[in-house]
């Protein structure tokens, strides 16, 4: 309990005093400072300890951050009340307006972007030199493809971005998380040579998302009978916390997509209340509101400082840093590429854009605004025990260079996201008005 209340306390310190200073001094945006901040801060106990190794208090604690387990705070812990916060705003009727967009970048985006990643990745790494597997650069891919629905809800959503075009960045990061986990689990019993390198994608996808719908949906629809006649604020919020929570447990038990029940669970829980509760107490609402609002403030403080103070594992990888960072150019520019290119192909299928977009301005701005985050660096930490401990060096290849497209999408892409927007938004109406 202690060694808890340390680890919290120190995590809660570092947190305050880095948001503090951003608060009166640089004021950027909240989630992209905590990150960079505390990168920096893990760069600073890095030389120090190279350059005092005798001080014993900064290798404990560089010790810790390297050994913590971010797979297990994320996806076996938090991650699940963070989507759901990030989708009981949204109704199904607002889906639905939307599904055909959505439906092709989740999907279709998703999966070409995977595979065009792959392609780049295991080109480049040949012309360096260094052989990587085709199986392994698909894992990879599947790791980098999907769009953050943490980063995009918690940093993209504050850019004033227009109404359907901040939706449907946010919906397609929700959704395409099941896309994602089903590739990363074809993929990965590829690179682990399991059973499950014989399941197709589509088998994978299916058990996945049908599973993790019907859970959802009976789950919430039983939660929220219960939520309905209840009348106490208190128990109503628990039994929120104890929809998404059981739906998630339930399908990561079966092996259904825990990421998308949670979704599905916000957005059903978002929509029943629509529907059933139009009298409920605007006191009432706004209570449930901003609990979910503040637990998705706290766990994304959490998040983000935890992964700045990450990057000190690269750091750290003194046999692999030569490699690391220059596998790091080539893991951001093949993202880029790959997005675009997927984006690209997808916008075939999409009929008219929203908000008047023509295509290539609509895959510029979808290109830039596809941040990556905590999921994708899980998801690369998990890959440690598939590869074994002969392929050691691979694994430091894919965590690094995974911490290198989060931090260039995060920092780079997230600060300059309104210049660019307003850049494109500026050819748009200059594009309409020469065709008017």
């Amino acid at each position: 309990m202690d060694l808890f209340l340390f680890e919290f306390a120190s995590l809660a310190l570092i947190i305050c005093l880095l948001g503090f200073f951003n608060d009166r001094v640089t004021k950027l945006t909240y989630e992209i400072a905590l990150m960079l901040f505390s990168a920096i801060l893990g760069i600073i106990l890095v030389l120090v300890e190279w350059k005092f190794s005798n001080i014993g208090t900064i290798k404990n604690f560089l010790d810790k951050v390297e050994f913590y387990d971010l797979e297990a705070f994320l996806v076996k812990g938090v991650l699940c009340f963070m989507l759901f916060a990030g989708s009981c705003h949204h109704k199904m009727k607002d889906i639905k307006n939307s599904i055909r967009h959505i439906s092709v970048l989740a999907f279709i985006c998703t999966l070409l972007g995977a595979v065009f990643y792959a392609a780049l990745f295991y080109g480049g790494t040949k012309l360096l030199g260094i052989n990587l597997s085709i199986p392994v650069c698909l894992m990879f891919g599947s790791i980098i493809a999907p769009s953050d629905p943490i980063a995009a809800t918690g940093i993209l959503k504050k850019f004033g971005l227009p109404k359907k075009i901040s939706f449907l960045i946010e919906t397609e990061a929700l959704f395409n998380d099941g896309v994602g986990v089903a590739l990363f689990v074809c993929f990965s019993g590829m690179v682990a040579a399991k059973a499950g390198a014989s399941q197709g994608f589509f088998e994978v996808m299916l058990q996945q998302v049908l599973g993790a719908v019907g859970v959802a949906v009976v789950v919430t629809g039983i939660c929220f009978v219960m939520f309905k006649y209840s009348k106490n604020n208190i128990l109503r919020i628990m039994i929120s916390l104890l929809n998404v929570s059981m739906a998630y447990f339930l399908c990561e038990h079966f092996k259904f997509s825990g990421a998308l029940s949670a979704v599905i669970c916000g957005i059903m829980f978002a929509t029943l209340r629509s529907k059933f509760m139009e009298d409920e107490d605007t006191e009432e609402a706004e209570s449930f509101n901003s609990f979910w609002e503040t637990l998705d403030g706290l766990f994304n403080s959490m998040l983000y400082v935890m992964l700045g103070l990450s990057f000190a594992i690269v750091l750290r990888m003194d046999d692999n840093i030569g490699i690391v960072i220059a596998l790091s150019a080539l893991a951001i520019l093949a993202n880029l590429i790959s997005r675009f290119l997927g984006l690209s192909i997808s916008t075939l299928f999409m009929g008219k854009l929203p908000d008047n977009y023509d295509k290539l301005n609509f895959i510029k701005l979808f290109t830039w605004a596809g941040l990556r985050g905590g999921l994708s660096v899980a998801l690369a930490m998990s890959t440690r025990p598939i590869l074994g401990k002969k392929n050691e060096d691979i694994y430091f290849i894919i965590l690094g260079c995974t911490f290198a497209v989060v931090f260039f999408t995060t920092v780079i892409q997230g600060l300059t996201m309104t210049p660019v927007y307003n850049k494109i938004s500026a050819s748009v109406l200059a594009k309409q008005n020469k065709a008017s």
